[in-house]
C-alpha cells in the first residue's frame, strides 16, 4: 500500500463526532416520508416559494448525502417545481454539497475496512487521480450508468482532497443536472398544453436519451485535447495512415486503408511479411510437413525455401504499390501523434497504427551468449541437421520442432519447467502430446528447471535441476523456445509516455486505441493473443477505428478465437478447456475417432472431439479435438460460437460421407442422447405402442 494511503487517516474524536451526526441525519430522514416532503414543497411553494426551495435545497442535501436512491427523480422534481434556471441551481449546489457529505462519511467511517481488504484497487484509483487530476472524477461524473452515489463513496476512500472532490462533481454534474431539471420542467407543463410531446418536452427526452452515449464522447475529448495540447498539429498531412510493421497486422492495415482509398505509409525495416512468413508459420509448416514425409534435412530445408518464396509474393512490397499503398523500407520513428520518420524522412498523419510483431524471449541462462543456440528466428540459418538437439520450451513452438527434427533423425531432447507440457491445455491433451513425442524418440523432461549451460572438451552440456537433482544434457544445438516478448522500443513509444500492461504489451482500450486515440496497436505488440489469424482480425478493426474515429469505431470480439498446434496428431482448441472452466457449471461431450468411419478407413483413429457444454444447454462454450485435421474441423466450433449457435443447429447440418467433418454432429448426437426426456421417450412408445393396433 503506497504512503499517501496511509497518511491524514482521522482520530477517533473526529471519527465518533462524524458518526454521531451521520447518525443524527438518518434518524431524522427515516421520520421524512419523501412523498409527503414533496407535497409539502408543492403547497409551500404556492405560497412562500422562497421557503420552498430551502426545504427541498435540505431535503435534496440529506438524500444524497445518506445515498439514498432516486436522486434522478429528485431532479425531475427540481425542474417541476421550480423551473429550469431555478431548479438547476438547486440541484447543482445541493448534489454537490450532499455529495461531499457522502464523500466525508466513505473517508471517516470505510476507509480503513475498504484499504485493507482492496489495497491494489484504491490504489490504481489513487493512481488515475494523481495523473489526470479532478478530470478523473469529471470523466466519471460525466457517465450517467455509473451510480450518483458509488462515485460519492468511492471517491471518499481515496486520497482526492474534498476541495478538489467538490469542484469537480459541481463541474462534471452540471450537464446532466441541467437535461434532467429541463426534463422535470417539461414533464410539469403536460397537464396545461391541448398537445402532450411540446417541442422542449421531446427536446428534453431526446437530451437525456442522447446523454449516455454523448457523456463519454465528451469527456474523452476533454482528455485528448489535454493529452494533445504539448504536440504541435500540422495544418494538414501526408497520409490518413501510416501503419508500423509489415507482418501479418501491419499488411492486413495498409490492405483495408487502401481498399477503402485511404492514403497509407506501410513501413518495414527488415522483410516484407514478417515473422510469420520469414520465420514462423510458414517454414515451421513446411519442416513438419516435410519431417512428416520422410524428407532428409537437405530436402526438408529446400520444401522450407520453397514454401516461403511461393507464398512472399503475397506479402511483397510490389504487391502493396500496385494496391495503392506507399512501402517504405527503413527504420520508423515516432515524433509526435502525427508525425513518424523513417531514417530522418518525416510523414504526416492523422492515425498511426502499430504493428511491430514479438520477438523470441531469451532467458538470463548462465553461459547460454556463447553456447550453440538457436531460437525460432534463427533456427532456419542451421545448415546441418544437428545430432543432439536439446529444446527448452514445452509449448507450441517447442512441441511441433521437436517432433520436427526427431522425425528427420536427431536425438531430440524437450525440457518444460512446469509439470505438464502445452499449459494452456487440459490435462488429457498435454498427455495426448507427451505420449505422441515420446513415440517418436523425443526424450521429454518435465518439471526440470534449465540451471546453466557448461561447455568442456566432450562440448556443451545443459546442466538441469528437478525437486533438487541434477541433471546433464549434452547438446550439439540448443534451441529456445520458451515464449516471445512484443517489440515495444526502438520507436518512439517512451517519448510519446504510451503505457506498457503487466505483461509488457502496448496498453489499449477495447477498440486498440492507445493512450493517444489516434494511435492505434495490433497484433502481438498488443496482445492478448499471440497469433497470426488475430492479428490479422484485430488489423482489420485497427485500421477502420484508425481512419473512421471519432465518428465511428470498431470494436474485435474475442468471444471465438481458435488456437492449433501443428504436430501429429494435430491438436485444436477454441474457447475454454476445463481447466479454464473449473469454476463454472459444464458438462462434457467426448467422442473418439476410433468410432468414425474415415478414420477407421484410413486406419487413423488417434484422437477425440471434446465439447464443453454449459450445464443443461447446448450452449457451446470451448471445444477441443485432437487428431489428423483437427484444425479444419475446429472452423465448424469456431463459427458457431461466433454467431451463438448450440450444438443442436450442428446436429441439423448436413455432413459429407465420409468425412472427418461428421465427427462435428457425431459429438452433437452424443450431446442429444444424453439430453434426452425420459418422460418424452415413455410417451412415444405409448404412441408407437398404440400405433401398432
Amino acid at each position: 500500500m503506497s504512503a499517501a494511503l496511509t497518511k491524514r487517516r482521522p482520530g477517533t474524536a473526529g471519527t465518533v463526532l462524524f458518526a454521531g451526526l451521520l447518525l443524527a441525519l438518518v434518524a431524522l430522514a427515516f421520520t421524512l416520508n419523501p412523498g409527503d416532503v414533496l407535497r409539502a414543497v408543492t403547497t409551500l411553494n404556492a405560497e412562500h416559494p422562497l421557503k420552498a426551495f430551502a426545504a427541498y435545497f435540505a431535503f435534496y442535501v440529506v438524500a444524497t448525502a445518506l445515498s439514498f436512491p432516486g436522486a434522478a427523480l429528485l431532479t425531475l422534481g427540481a425542474g417541476a417545481l421550480f423551473g429550469v434556471a431555478e431548479g438547476a441551481l438547486l440541484v447543482s449546489f445541493a448534489a454537490s454539497l450532499g455529495a461531499s457529505l457522502a464523500f466525508l462519511t466513505a473517508r471517516f467511517l470505510l476507509r480503513d475496512f475498504a484499504l485493507a481488504r482492496f489495497p491494489a484497487l484504491f490504489t490504481r484509483i489513487d493512481e488515475g487521480i494523481a495523473r489526470d487530476g479532478a478530470l478523473y472524477l469529471v470523466s466519471l461524473r460525466l457517465v450517467p450508468v455509473i451510480p450518483f452515489f458509488a462515485v460519492n463513496l468511492l471517491a471518499g476512500l481515496t486520497t482526492l482532497p474534498l476541495r478538489r472532490f467538490y469542484f469537480a462533481s459541481q463541474i462534471g454534474m452540471f450537464p446532466a443536472t441541467l437535461i434532467y431539471v429541463n426534463a422535470g420542467a417539461s414533464l410539469a407543463t403536460l397537464g396545461h398544453h391541448g398537445a402532450i410531446l411540446t417541442p422542449r418536452l421531446i427536446t428534453g427526452l431526446l437530451l437525456l436519451a442522447a446523454l449516455p452515449i454523448a457523456a463519454p464522447r465528451l469527456r474523452d475529448m476533454s482528455s485528448a485535447r489535454k493529452l494533445y495540447a504539448k504536440w504541435p498539429r500540422p495544418k494538414k498531412f501526408d497520409r490518413n495512415l501510416v501503419v508500423i510493421g509489415a507482418g501479418a497486422a501491419g499488411l492486413v492495415s495498409a490492405y483495408v486503408a487502401s481498399a477503402v482509398r485511404a492514403k497509407v505509409t506501410l513501413i518495414e525495416q527488415a522483410h516484407m511479411g514478417g515473422d510469420c512468413l520469414n520465420t514462423g508459420c510458414v517454414p515451421s509448416k513446411a519442416l513438419l510437413h516435410a519431417a512428416k514425409h520422410g524428407f532428409n534435412f537437405a530436402q526438408a530445408r529446400a520444401a522450407i525455401k520453397a514454401a516461403v518464396d511461393g507464398i512472399a509474393p503475397h506479402d511483397s512490397a510490389a504487391r502493396y504499390v500496385n494496391l495503392g499503398v506507399d512501402v517504405r523500407q527503413g527504420r520508423a520513428m515516432i515524433e509526435s501523434p502525427w508525425c513518424v520518420s523513417v531514417d530522418g524522412t518525416q510523414i504526416t498523419t492523422r492515425a498511426i497504427i502499430i504493428a511491430a510483431g514479438a520477438e523470441p524471449f531469451i532467458p538470463p541462462i548462465p553461459g547460454l551468449a556463447t553456447c550453440p543456440h538457436a531460437t525460432s528466428e534463427t533456427l532456419w540459418d542451421i545448415a546441418a541437421l544437428p545430432a543432439r538437439l536439446t529444446i527448452l520450451g514445452g509449448g507450441p513452438i517447442g512441441c511441433e520442432m521437436a517432433q520436427a527434427f526427431a522425425r528427420l533423425g536427431s536425438a531430440v531432447t524437450l525440457l518444460e519447467m512446469a509439470d505438464r507440457l502445452l499449459l494452456r491445455e487440459d490435462d488429457e491433451v498435454s498427455a495426448a502430446m507427451t505420449a505422441a513425442l515420446r513415440r517418436d524418440g523425443v526424450t521429454v523432461l518435465i518439471g526440470h528447471r534449465a540451471a546453466e549451460i557448461l561447455h568442456d572438451t566432450n562440448g556443451y552440456s545443459l546442466r538441469a535441476e528437478q525437486d533438487g537433482q541434477i541433471v546433464t544434457i549434452a547438446f550439439d544445438r540448443l534451441l529456445v523456445a520458451i515464449g516471445r516478448k512484443p517489440r515495444v522500443t526502438g520507436y518512439g513509444l517512451e517519448t510519446l509516455g504510451i503505457p506498457l500492461t503487466k505483461t509488457k504489451t502496448i496498453e489499449t482500450d477495447a477498440w486498440l486505441q492507445t493512450l493517444y486515440p489516434n494511435i492505434l496497436a495490433c497484433g502481438d505488440v498488443a496482445g492478448p493473443y499471440q497469433f497470426t489469424h488475430t492479428a490479422g482480425y484485430q488489423a482489420g478493426y485497427a485500421a477502420l477505428t484508425a481512419l473512421l474515429s471519432p465518428f465511428w469505431r470498431f470494436k474485435p470480439n474475442y468471444r471465438a478465437v481458435p488456437a492449433v498446434t501443428y504436430t501429429n496428431p494435430e491438436i485444436a482448441r477454441v474457447g475454454l478447456n476445463e481447466c479454464e472452466a473449473q469454476n463454472l457449471a459444464y458438462e462434457v461431450t467426448r467422442y473418439s475417432f476410433a468410432e468414425l468411419d474415415r478414420a477407421i478407413a484410413e486406419a487413423d483413429t488417434e484422437g477425440f472431439v471434446k465439447v464443453l457444454t454449459k450445464k443443461g444447454s447446448d450452449k457451446i462454450l470451448g471445444a477441443t479435438i485432437v487428431g489428423t485435421q483437427a484444425g479444419e474441423l475446429l472452423t465448424g466450433f469456431t463459427i458457431a460460437m461466433r454467431h451463438n449457435l448450440g450444438l443442436k443447429k450442428l446436429l441439423g447440418v448436413i455432413y459429407p460421407y465420409p468425412t472427418r467433418s461428421e465427427a462435428i454432429r457425431a459429438v452433437a448426437g452424443l450431446w442429444r442422447q444424453k439430453h434426452a426426456s425420459a418422460r418424452g421417450l415413455a410417451l412415444l412408445e405409448l404412441f408407437h405402442g398404440w400405433r401398432r393396433g
